[in-house]
């Protein structure tokens, strides 16, 4: 398998001990050979250059190939996305590329473990690539980080220079505001020679300038790609330095793994209760157990991950009974089976004397005798109310 689709590099690692999957990019060229077909005596071995940091009809099959694998495996995801985009001429089209790099979305918004994109330093994420890896695609698991030298964009400066800036465009501006050419043409009626002088020095003028215009046009557009430019947009959601990342991505996968753990907890108490109203849940009782004053540790992973872990087992795992997220569970939980059955008698008014009298002989004695004291105190309090 190591010769198939070598501009995509998969595999498996730990980080922190934690088993991963990671998918990185080749960025050198790789030579492909096409065997010859035996069945045919006029074919023969062909040697296919493809280049680094572009996805193929292979590799971008072997990628979402690789994505499957990891999540039947239950494996959190790392992508080292540094790809200008997909192969786009025929014979990839012929090769279906569009098929296999739909391949990959589907695999992405299937995917029920943390996903952890970053742009290396000096690496770019553009086109058609930064589509498929998209946040918005699995936007409850994908998160996506970027290096301070990184870049990231639909089109390279390049690009965004020869649609939004040409060479006329160029023309205008040196024309406007460079001031040699503007004293040239503020002569008011030269001669016939002045006036061929003139425009030779104009067009000797414009073809310096030019290429200098086009320079601080590419670095123009080259700014709105940086991660600062990415953050403001809120297309990801960190700067991470490359000589940090491994101990942020570590605290960030950790409390990630921790929280989606917690998360399944109070979502199976109460099959009502969506995620994200799990999060802000989880987020509450953290507040409640800190104090306001400390809200702000929330936004640090590493003591979000100190609190989630003094709330569990440490020999297996598991939530521990009496602590304050096990406590809360049970209360999620309770309120909703008292719901549910709240609603079932509502909906049913004619059996309601069945159903108490149905659970009433399913208690315990002591627990029957509990429920006639309560009952009792109730209807007491009930009376002095009325009476009142």
């Amino acid at each position: 398998m190591q010769p198939w689709a070598q501009t995509v590099v998969c595999g498996r690692a730990r980080l922190g001990g934690i088993p991963v999957g990671v998918i990185a990019v080749e960025t050198r060229t790789v030579e492909v050979t096409l065997p010859a077909d035996p069945a045919n005596l006029d074919s023969e071995s062909k040697t296919v250059s493809q280049a680094g940091q572009v996805w193929f009809p292979d590799s971008a099959y072997k990628t979402s190939q690789a994505i499957k694998d990891f999540a039947h495996e239950d494996l959190p995801l790392f992508i080292f996305a540094n790809w200008r985009g997909f192969s786009g001429g025929m014979k990839d089209m012929y090769e279906q590329i569009m098929k296999f790099g739909a391949y990959i979305v589907d695999e992405l918004r299937q995917y029920n473990q943390p996903i952890i994109t970053y742009i290396p330093p000096f690496g770019e994420l553009r086109g058609g690539a930064w589509a498929v890896v998209d946040t918005t695609i699995n936007p409850r698991h994908i998160e996506m980080y970027a290096d301070p030298d990184s870049r990231g964009g639909v089109l390279e400066p390049e690009g965004i220079v020869e649609i939004k800036f040409r060479e006329k465009d160029i023309l205008k501006s040196i024309n406007r505001i460079d001031t040699n050419i503007l004293s040239l043409k503020a002569n008011g009626t030269p001669t016939p020679e002045e006036a061929v002088e003139i425009e030779k020095n104009v067009a000797d003028r414009v073809s310096v300038l030019k290429p200098i215009y086009h320079q601080v046009a590419i670095h123009f557009a080259d700014l709105h790609d940086t991660p600062k430019c990415m953050l403001s947009k809120g297309v990801i959601k960190d700067i991470v330095q490359w000589k940090k990342s491994r101990n942020t991505l570590y605290w960030r996968l950790k409390r990630r793994l921790l929280q989606n753990q917690i998360q399944k907890a109070i979502t199976k108490s109460n099959d009502t209760i969506q995620d994200d109203v799990a999060y802000e849940m989880l987020r509450r009782w953290f507040v409640e157990d800190k104090g306001t004053t400390a809200s702000y540790l929330w936004d640090n992973n590493q003591a979000v991950v100190q609190w989630l872990t003094s709330q569990l087992d440490e020999s297996d795992g598991t939530i521990i009974a009496d602590s304050l997220i096990g406590s809360n569970i049970k209360s999620v939980r309770k309120d909703a089976v008292i719901n549910q059955v709240t609603s079932t008698i509502n909906d049913t008014p004619e059996v309601t004397s069945d159903v108490i009298m149905g659970m009433f002989q399913s208690l315990s004695e002591m627990q029957q005798l509990d429920l006639i004291h309560n009952l009792t105190q109730a209807t007491s309090i009930g009376n002095v109310k009325l009476n009142s």
